[in-house]
């Protein structure tokens, strides 16, 4: 394996951080061709046994997965360079753009624009679904945990956190474990209790910090993105209905619409789709106390969604040989997989009867609510955007970029019609 100096790194890191559009498989295959084919620095097998390890903790795994070879090059210091990086040109994109949004999002060519890109955002949450059911949904085991996954959600409003750990649980008890647990092999590092306590202390010091100086608004946001980032298995479509839940219904910072343009915008810039956080802090900042207060709750959403991903890399990193030979541990991953098909069956759902219908009420059914929308409420502009994403999307294969721009131009027009 290669040893790269730091300056190396940052080159081509910098560039996989430039690049990374079109959610976590582009974004892994990109680093795959970066890393193995052109610079030689990982191996096929250790970059797959990385991404197999990334899979199986929480958070984006497409940053994880940046982290975790940049940390298997040159240490901490890599792995730090390797994942801000990669991080870092989208959270500024999402900055410029929460700033824009907030001072221009309420005109109406700008509102006719974010509705065409509302319509092709439930194409590309289905086409997810799509992408992750193929490789999810192996045998009828799978099957049942997804349909009951998405009852337990849609139906039953279940809290995500409980869905997957059930969903693990099963996994975990319904995959033989032919051979017993070996003894742990691991890479040379610092005791793991010393890395957990300082990574720790960084994550939660600064929110301890917030919650004494009564920082309202943004105690609340640092906590709550950090109970997501400890969540989020399956990646950010798997947590948005929970996330989009709580953020508009229990919290109030933003309208159900506004969570709708934040997705659409951060499809459209480079980095984990996560970043949707940051943008919604700042909305939140933007209404309660302006471009100060917006600046500050993104800083502090980006700090709890990604400290701990670090936390968990150079925690698990020196583990990765000995977790890759548990088969267990791949049902348990096996099992939240299919949870996830569930999950972000009820998202895709969510997002298309917000978009189509003006009134979403709710219909009691015994212990089941389910929305209701008002038939005399929709909205054949929004149906007609949406065949017209999902025809570029499924008929032409056109990419995410050009498929919002199209749809963006295509409600503007309707809008002044």
């Amino acid at each position: 394996m290669t040893r790269p100096d730091p300056t190396a790194l940052v080159r081509v890191f910098g560039r996989i951080g430039l690049l990374s559009f079109g959610g976590p498989a582009a974004q892994i295959a990109l680093m795959h061709q970066e890393l193995v084919e052109r610079t030689g620095w990982l191996s096929e097998a250790r970059f797959l046994r990385a991404l197999s390890l990334c899979m199986l903790l929480p958070g984006p795994e497409a940053m994880q997965l940046a982290t975790y070879c940049g940390w298997r090059l040159r240490g901490v210091t890599g792995g730090l360079i390797a994942g801000g990086l990669f991080v870092l040109p989208g959270a500024l994109c999402i900055a410029i753009l929460a700033a824009l949004y907030g001072a221009y999002g309420q005109l109406p060519l700008v509102q006719a624009g974010f509705f065409g890109i509302k319509a092709a955002v439930i194409v590309i949450v289905l086409q997810a679904l799509r992408n992750i059911g193929r490789k999810a949904l192996t045998g009828r085991g799978a099957w049942a945990v997804a349909s009951l996954s998405f009852a337990a959600i849609f139906a039953l409003g279940l809290p995500f956190p409980l869905i997957i750990a059930a969903a693990a649980l099963w996994g975990y008890l319904t995959t033989d474990s032919p051979t017993p647990d070996q003894p742990a092999v691991t890479d040379a590092a610092p005791p793991l209790w010393r890395t957990v306590a300082i990574w720790l202390a960084l994550w939660l010091g600064p929110l301890v910090a917030l919650d004494l100086a009564g920082a309202g608004l943004l105690s609340d946001i640092g906590w709550f993105f950090s109970k997501l980032a400890v969540v989020t298995f399956g990646g950010a479509y798997a947590v948005l209905a929970y996330m989009t839940q709580t953020i508009v219904t229990d919290y109030g910072w933003i309208s159900t619409q506004q969570m709708i343009d934040a997705l659409g915008l951060a499809e459209t810039t480079p980095g984990p789709l996560i970043l949707v956080t940051q943008f919604v802090a700042m909305l939140a900042g933007l209404e309660q106390g302006g471009l100060a207060l917006a600046v500050a709750a993104g800083l502090v959403a980006l700090w709890a969604t990604f400290t701990p991903c670090f936390l968990w890399i150079f925690a698990a990193g020196p583990y990765v040989e000995a977790l890759s030979a548990r088969p267990r541990l791949a049902g348990a991953l096996s099992g939240i997989s299919a949870a996830v098909v569930g999950v972000i069956l009820n998202l895709s759902l969510w997002f298309a009867l917000h978009v189509w219908f003006a009134d979403v009420g709710r219909l009691r059914m015994g212990p089941a609510t389910l929305p209701w929308p008002d038939p005399a409420s929709l909205d054949a502009g929004a149906v007609a955007l949406t065949a017209l994403a999902a025809g570029l999307v499924i008929g032409l294969g056109w990419g995410l970029l050009r498929v919002l721009a199209v749809t963006a131009l295509a409600g503007i027009g309707l809008g002044m019609l």
